[in-house]
């Protein structure tokens, strides 16, 4: 019962979140995959309190490498964006490492966010990979459709285990990070451009974009389910 009452809960608040055009087709398609992960262990954990700090620590580490090649795919989108979307774009990825991984920094008690010593976990490698060659092959929509589930589904996650308000310090950081009011203003700004651009492109390049949309998606989940794994370059 308790599962099924957080399910429909972060279901809800998901749905709450969509915008008309595009960016909505776009979630409407994927909802079945970002229901799911608001469903996992792993977050239920974090609005509960029960999660493993072990589990944590080891997301935020994968999470801190991941932020820093999120930024650098920001900067480069900024450069092909037009003109009065690419400021926008640039002040993301400024703030994806000046505020972001700088929580990740302080969690860790690391005292500088560059040099250190984590390696890239499988499926974070695979996914950063997967946002490389969506970026850098891809129109400016699906480089745009391959850096948006990141930033919207952290949003909604947010605010659906912020209703929890867990007893870790810790995690009541990571979620107020992400569930309050200068991060949701970001991700209203990514979604106003990504619509913008789905305006200007053709049936195929849409049609594209959404594939790679879904695909970002599933890799949110994988990320989580990677965290709770520990997950491990084999063998060992």
């Amino acid at each position: 019962m308790k599962r099924m009452a957080v399910l429909a809960m972060l279901a809800c608040a998901a749905a709450q979140a969509q915008t008309g055009g595009f960016a909505a087709e776009c979630w409407r398609q994927a909802e079945p995959v970002f229901r799911s992960a608001l469903a996992h262990p792993f977050l239920q954990g974090l609005a509960d309190g029960s999660l493993e700090r072990r589990k944590f620590v080891f997301y935020m580490e994968q999470d801190l490498l991941y932020l820093r090649e999120f930024s650098r795919l920001l900067l480069e989108l900024a450069a092909r964006a037009p003109q009065q979307h690419a400021q926008t774009l640039s002040r993301h990825a400024l703030e994806a490492i000046a505020g972001e991984a700088a929580l990740h920094g302080e969690i860790l008690g690391l005292k500088g966010l560059s040099g250190a010593p984590f390696e890239m976990a499988p499926t974070n490698l695979a996914y950063v990979n997967h946002l490389r060659a969506s970026v850098w092959r891809g129109s400016f929509l699906e480089g745009m459709a391959a850096v948006l589930p990141c930033y919207w589904y952290y949003l909604e996650a947010g605010k659906a285990l912020a209703k929890k308000n867990p007893p870790v310090p810790e995690y009541q950081k990571w979620i107020r990070q992400y569930s309050g009011p200068d991060y949701e203003k970001s991700v209203k700004e990514a979604l106003a451009i990504f619509d913008a651009a789905a305006a200007q492109a053709g049936p195929a390049e849409r049609a594209h974009a959404r594939t790679i949309f879904e695909r970002s998606a599933r890799y949110e989940w994988m990320f989580w389910d990677m965290a709770w794994r520990m997950e491990r370059w084999p063998p060992q």
